[in-house]
């Protein structure tokens, strides 16, 4: 499962909003990954969420791979509409 994002926060994704992103994945069982930029990385690594340098207009991918993959997508969603960081990209 999988669902992307583009970035409207003017100050992007930076390390109180890349906290929170990891310290959710992280509460699951489920493989979770984020692409951007042509790369890949997990996403229960916070060096790896912030090695994007994502910015306003960027667009980012959660791709979620386990048993509560749809339950890892909405609460990553939930944080994403509690921080302002974006908008669900079709």
């Amino acid at each position: 499962m999988q669902k992307t994002y583009k970035i409207t926060n003017e100050d992007g994704i930076h390390a109180r909003p890349a906290t929170a992103l990891v310290n959710t994945a992280s509460k699951f069982k489920s493989e979770v990954f984020a692409e951007a930029n042509n790369r890949k990385v997990t996403m229960k690594s916070i060096l790896g969420v912030l090695s994007f340098g994502l910015e306003p207009g960027d667009l980012v991918t959660f791709i979620a791979e386990g048993e509560d993959a749809s339950e890892v997508l909405e609460a990553l969603d939930e944080i994403f509409a509690k921080e302002s960081l974006g908008i669900a990209h079709a």
